[in-house]
């Protein structure tokens, strides 16, 4: 053993020879006796040592990112990764999230950092296409021009320019983009332009008496989104002198009839959940021979088996045909059908197939589908489940009460409920949404909340679909989302189209099943690519159904 600076035994670093022993005895293997040491010299010593801290460094500063700006922000810097650095399509790049589900991970974290201002919705057009027509130029009759006016509607986006057209030709499609992109406005401007473009026949007056028979038809699968969309339909058709007509259950069979009540000849457009129109059609307050166009919203949400027979129900009901190829075609008094939402599940297309020919859809789809939305910050914690209400507390008391409102998702209703009574103790004043809850309490609690009356909303994924939350700057997934479909509406309930701020998204991470979405999510971010699984909206086979 060699001794070191303080004197300690070092590991043996050469053999030493005997004395006089020569070639031969190192050739015949004579072995050394025991104890035999070498001492390195100091200054050998010192300059092996530089050597191995030069080399440490160098290997820091390899993994470290470079100076700039980042995409996705690390605990430990090494995993950062700035914008600059591009990952390989069949490459496997280092992951934060790899040993998250290790119980040293607890308290590791990583951010994804906006990578523009703007939503992509709202990003300008190339330089030399100017900036992209007016709702004026895409032919909308005045009338609708005003409706837009009163909404204080300016230029429309990537959604609507791409939808409008298209939906004016009469054709069904099937129109999909990222949350918050405008495609309320996408599919009511050209339905509505149609319905202006062919005014009610006189003869349709004496029909009046009978059940309602509106030519216009959106699905809508809660009670809050059928709200907000009536308003902005309503809106829209004052000024053409067009009724419009909501109609949700919870009621009483009298209640159906007199939500459908209009002056003659009825309300021409009607939005509806799926239960309450089911019982209208049943009780025959309400006919879809008329219907011109159907529009079916959040169709994820639609297709869930809760919705399932009742949508089925309403299709068997309405005379549906292919896409009609335009006004003058064979079909134009048959069915014009569209359905929208932001992601689409398996089994939507052979639904349909039932009742028309799904092949002639079109597809109306914008370039940031099914992405991550990039001018968000995305921070994802691995918490103890324990440490997740610490830590909102902490968020919600340090949030300074200009920073916009706050939206909080839980799994179930249960959970909303019992986080409610968390925050009643420290007097932290919210409001609640789920699904559990009756007709008559859900009755304007999300109203209230755009208002700006309460500022923090515990809810369920029922406030995740569709609903307009331009006042949101904060979402705090308490609990994980169950699929990365969920992830992406919920996230999209911040940096919509008109909010003042794209705001961030929080997301607690607990479970071992947690960290394999996570997974996914920081693959697709680190590559820039769509999230695996929706990549595609598939039609089934001419002869399906």
């Amino acid at each position: 053993m060699a001794l070191g600076r303080a004197g300690l035994a070092l590991p043996l670093l050469l053999p030493r020879r005997p004395a006089g022993s020569g070639t031969a005895a190192a050739a015949a293997g004579s072995p050394q006796p025991p104890g035999a040491v070498v001492r390195v010299p100091w200054a050998l010593r010192q300059r092996l040592q530089r050597g191995a801290q030069r080399r440490r460094r160098e290997q820091r500063e390899a993994a470290a990112p470079r100076s700039g700006k980042l995409l996705l922000r690390s605990r430990r810097p090494e995993l950062s990764q700035p914008r600059w650095q591009t990952v390989g399509r069949w490459e496997q790049p280092p992951l934060v999230s790899a040993g998250w589900k290790h119980r040293k991970a607890y308290g590791d974290y990583f951010q994804l950092e906006p990578s523009q201002q703007a939503a992509p919705a709202l990003q300008a057009l190339p330089a030399e296409r100017g900036q992209g027509p007016t709702f004026a130029e895409l032919g909308l009759q005045p009338a609708l021009l005003a409706g837009l006016e009163r909404l204080s509607i300016g230029r429309p986006t990537a959604v609507q320019r791409l939808a409008i057209p298209a939906l004016r030709r009469g054709r069904s499609a099937l129109c999909a983009a990222e949350t918050g992109s405008g495609k309320t406005l996408a599919y009511l401007l050209p339905l509505l332009e149609r319905l202006l473009g062919r005014p009610e026949a006189p003869a349709a007056e004496a029909a009046a008496a009978g059940p309602a028979a509106p030519r216009g038809l959106v699905v809508l699968p809660s009670r809050e989104l059928a709200a907000q969309v009536g308003a902005v339909a309503a809106a829209l058709c004052a000024p053409a002198g067009l009724a419009v007509r909501g109609l949700t259950g919870g009621g009483a069979a009298g209640g159906l009839r007199r939500q459908l009540r209009a002056p003659p000849p009825g309300p021409a457009v009607l939005l509806g959940t799926p239960g309450a129109l089911r019982e209208a059609l049943r009780r025959r307050f309400l006919a879809l021979e008329r219907l011109r166009w159907m529009v079916l919203d959040e169709a994820d949400s639609l297709m869930d088996e809760s919705f399932t027979e009742l949508l089925e129900e309403i299709l068997a009901h309405a005379p549906l045909a292919a896409g009609a190829p335009g006004p003058a075609g064979p079909d134009e008094e048959r069915t014009q059908v569209v359905v929208v939402g932001a992601t689409f599940p398996a089994g939507l297309s052979e639904t349909l197939a039932k009742f028309t020919d799904v092949g002639r859809f079109v597809t109306l789809s914008t370039q940031s589908l099914h992405r991550l939305p990039p001018h968000v910050q995305q921070k994802f914690v691995r918490l103890k489940g324990r440490d997740k209400l610490p830590e909102l507390l902490q968020l919600l008391k340090e949030r300074p009460s200009s920073g916009g409102a706050v939206l909080i998702f839980c799994n179930s209703a249960s959970t909303v409920n019992w986080l409610g009574y968390i925050l009643d103790d420290h007097r932290i004043k919210h409001l609640r949404l789920q699904g559990q809850m009756s007709a008559a309490a859900r009755a304007g609690i999300f109203a209230a909340f755009q208002k700006g009356d309460v500022s923090v909303l515990v809810c369920t994924d029922l406030a995740s679909r569709g609903l307009d939350t331009s006042s949101v700057q904060l979402v705090v997934n308490y609990d994980f989302p169950d699929t990365l479909q969920d992830y992406l509406h919920r996230a999209g309930r911040v940096g919509r189209v008109g909010s003042k701020a794209p705001g961030a998204v929080v997301s607690f991470v607990t479970h071992r099943w947690d960290v394999d979405l996570v997974r996914k999510i920081e693959t697709a971010a680190r590559k820039r690519t769509g999230l695996p699984g929706m990549d595609s909206i598939n039609k089934p086979s001419p002869n399906a159904g």
